[in-house]
This record gives structure tokens, C-alpha cells and sequence, in this order.
């Protein structure tokens, strides 16, 4: 009587811990495969057989990380023990362009769809977050309905030589603005060398946005 009233208390916590057996997969598979997954990383979990559709925890867990096949010992919510396998393929959504992209393009958030591809088929530089998309220009022209490459896109072109442009100096409470002329072309957040049209004096600062540069002592 003793043993089955230990049983029973072991149980009951089981019972009410009981969650979809994909889902327990998936953590198991997560933690397995830790930081080399993307942030956006998500799963599409497949099992050989017909697995019971919950169960109360993985007990042991087993994942090749390079074909996504695992095998593991599910536990019911009766106690009963499961040997179950499968595929856990990691797939990532990523953004594609909705038509070609020509050099020199400022691509916009409504230039891009989503596309979800297993991670095995994306190459070490396609970018992932769409933040690091929009608002870039394209350097290489690209294809529609393809990753983009981190190579494919750079900061826009915020000066060109000879622009006219506003000098912003600020050190602590003091902001200074002048007027200047760009000796040089220069991306967003690149070293551009200028002249101050009012005293005449070539500097060096950083385009920050079209026609700003500033100026750091």
C-alpha cells in the first residue's frame, strides 16, 4: 500500500505537467543544439511512427546536429516509457526581395517578403534580420525571391564630393554648427574629409545623414 500510494504521488505531478510532445522536442532540441541556432531560429519537428500526441517529459534525448534525426524516451503522464525518433529541422525565416534590386537602391521595408529555409541551406553570410536590410543600398544587384548576402548591401551614400554640408561639433553642453563643402564621397558612418567654408580648414568627420557631418575632437 505503501509503494502505490508513492506511485500515485508521483504521478499526479506528471499527469498535470503533461505538454505536446512536439513542443518538449523542440526545448530538448534547442538546448541540444544551444548557440549555434539564429535568434530567429524555428523548428519544424517530424516523427517516424505514431508517437503519443503528449507526454509528461523527455526523459533521455539523443540529436545528430547535422541531419536534425533524433531519438528519445518520452514518459506519459501514466509513467508508461516511449521510444520515439524523428527529424527536428531547424528552418529560419529571412528576408527576400519581392523583385530585383538594382545597384545603387535604397531598399525599403515594402521591397521584402519572408521566407522560411532550412538553416543547412543558408550560407554563412546571408542576413537574417530585416533590420539589417531596410534602409541599406544595394551594392550587387539582387535577385528576387534569394537571400540576401551581407556583401550585397552597404550603408547609403549620404555625401558626394562637393555637396555642401552642415558641420556639427558638440563637447558636453557646447554645440557647434558651420557651414562646409565634402572633399570626398562617404557612406553612413564613414570617415569623410571636408572643408569648413567659413575659416577655410580641411577637417575629418563622419557623415552621420545626407549633408550632416560631425566633427569629435
Amino acid at each position: 500500500m505503501r509503494f502505490a500510494a508513492l506511485f500515485i504521488a508521483f504521478a499526479a505531478p506528471l499527469a498535470a505537467a503533461a505538454a505536446p510532445l512536439p513542443l518538449l522536442v523542440e526545448e530538448r532540441a534547442r538546448d541540444h543544439l544551444g548557440p549555434t541556432l539564429p535568434d530567429r531560429a524555428e523548428f519544424e519537428i517530424g516523427f517516424a511512427g505514431n508517437p503519443p500526441g503528449e507526454a509528461a517529459l523527455i526523459a533521455e534525448f539523443w540529436m545528430d546536429p547535422a541531419s536534425g534525426r533524433f531519438v528519445a524516451n518520452a514518459i506519459d503522464d501514466g509513467g508508461g516509457l516511449h521510444r520515439v525518433s524523428g527529424l527536428a529541422s531547424v528552418m529560419v525565416p529571412l528576408p527576400v526581395p519581392n523583385r530585383r534590386l538594382m545597384p545603387g537602391e535604397i531598399v525599403a521595408e515594402s521591397d521584402l517578403d519572408e521566407l522560411r529555409l532550412p538553416q543547412a541551406r543558408l550560407g554563412a553570410y546571408a542576413v537574417i534580420d530585416p533590420e539589417a536590410v531596410i534602409g541599406m543600398q544595394v551594392r550587387r544587384m539582387l535577385p528576387e525571391g534569394r537571400p540576401v548576402m551581407v556583401q550585397s548591401v552597404m550603408q547609403p551614400l549620404v555625401i558626394e564630393r562637393g555637396d555642401e554640408v552642415s558641420i556639427h561639433f558638440a563637447d558636453g553642453a557646447l554645440r557647434l554648427k558651420a557651414p562646409g563643402r565634402a572633399l570626398s564621397d562617404a557612406h553612413r558612418g564613414q570617415d569623410v574629409r571636408i572643408v569648413n567654408t567659413s575659416s577655410n580648414t580641411t577637417l575629418t568627420g563622419i557623415a552621420t545623414a545626407e549633408g550632416i557631418v560631425e566633427v569629435f575632437r
